[in-house]
């Protein structure tokens, strides 16, 4: 158990609870519980919200802050605000976790969040990904997110705060049927007597978490006999990519596109099986910021270069958020990708056996519009270019979550 464990609390039911139950089980064993609570300033309450959490930590001996979001999308800006406000409090909390040197979070999800994501999943026909539970931890940002309540529901953390006079808030979202998790949550009472309980619901997401898990582990073994990272792509052999099991062959694409792109979620399901379908017959295909391209039998999944084609940085710093170039003379020199003009300067590119749609979204040295440098096109003039990731990282990111 760490010397000091952040909690996120919000003032919502779920999470006072969770406050309240560390507090009990941490008070007397020397672990200092450190309480944050992020005010996304949605709504006209939300300030006075996180001043009632900051006294109910103060009465149990908590250190307690109170994190802004100070960057939200203004009226009428496009985009899922919910999503918005999910990316940021995640992105709030590990910053402050790794500013006060707290290397846990607790985050207060419970059985009824896993019952209310798998059905909305059900409505979009998510896979055994999809369809699993929550993970009890995960790291992010260099912070462990822990979710200790998963198997408790939200009414039997009422009856626990309710039992020792403790107070919370009801935020009124939660009652508006806008929102499709709120239209879930009205649908699972008429759920119940089929069956469908929270209960029952949240141990079928637990069971898929198995299956998943289960299948995690013979994707990693089929990427350690067929696959390996060469100049930031994923290669694989396409003979023996051909006899994967769909899910499998799903399952590898979908981590290389991942791996490859930076992208945080997946690709949707149905543009991969046509990506998955092209690799099985030899074709080129563009997904996600990546281009799969099959030569002599062998498939590559690089990145694409027009996502890249903007992409500057100065040497020694992250280009593309991959890869870091070194070498002499830095002043006037920038990182730029190859692309298709700087590969015409490359005479020596075919020597490595590198399709050139690989190298073109690679990094190079530019001085304004002349080359300086293709470390990976057999241009290195005294110039070396590193991924930030190594290849063992690519295999061990196939059995995380």
């Amino acid at each position: 158990m760490p010397a000091r464990l952040g909690v996120a609390v919000s003032g919502g039911g779920d999470s006072m609870a969770l406050m309240h139950l560390l507090h009990e089980c941490f008070a007397d064993v020397g672990v200092e519980i450190c309480v944050a609570t992020v005010d996304h300033g949605l709504r006209p309450t939300s300030g006075a919200e996180a001043q009632m959490v900051a006294g109910a930590a103060a009465k149990l001996g908590m250190a307690h802050d109170i994190l802004q979001w100070c960057d939200r999308p203004t009226a009428g800006q496009a985009g899922n605000l919910q999503e918005q406000a999910r990316t940021a409090r995640y992105a709030l909390l590990t910053s402050w976790a790794q500013l006060n040197d707290i290397s846990t979070v607790a985050l207060g999800h419970t059985a009824d969040d896993q019952a209310e994501t798998l059905l909305m999943r059900l409505g979009r026909s998510s896979g055994v990904s999809g369809l699993s539970a929550m993970s009890r931890s995960r790291a992010m940002e260099g912070v462990t997110l822990l979710r200790p309540l998963l198997e408790v529901t939200r009414e039997e953390l009422r009856e626990y705060l309710r039992a020792r006079d403790c107070h919370w808030v009801e935020d009124p979202s939660n009652e508006d049927a806008r929102f499709e998790r709120v239209r879930v949550r009205q649908a699972m009472d008429a759920l119940a007597p089929l069956g469908l309980t929270v209960e029952r619901l949240a141990a079928v997401a637990r069971n898929m978490g198995t299956a998943r898990e289960a299948l995690d582990w013979y994707t990693f073994l089929a990427a350690r006999d067929m696959a390996e990272v060469r100049d930031g792509a994923i290669v694989i052999d396409q003979r023996q990519f051909r006899t994967l099991p769909d899910e499998i062959a799903h399952r590898l694409l979908v981590r290389s596109v991942q791996w490859v792109s930076g992208a945080v979620h997946p690709p949707r399901r149905e543009p991969m099986v046509k990506a998955r379908d092209a690799v099985r017959h030899g074709g080129s295909f563009t997904l996600g910021g990546c281009r799969m391209i099959t030569r002599r039998q062998r498939t590559w999944i690089c990145r694409e270069y027009k996502p890249v084609a903007e992409e500057v940085a100065l040497p020694g710093k992250i280009w593309d958020q991959r890869w870091r170039v070194f070498g002499g003379e830095v002043t006037d020199h920038e990182v730029r990708a190859l692309g298709p003009e700087g590969l015409l300067h490359c005479p020596d590119w075919r020597r490595a056996e590198v399709p050139g749609a690989v190298l073109q979204a690679t990094p190079a040295v530019w001085k304004q519009d002349q080359l300086i440098a293709a470390p990976l096109a057999g241009n290195g003039n005294g110039w070396s270019a590193e991924l930030v990731q190594n290849s063992e990282e690519f295999f061990t990111a196939l059995l995380s979550h």
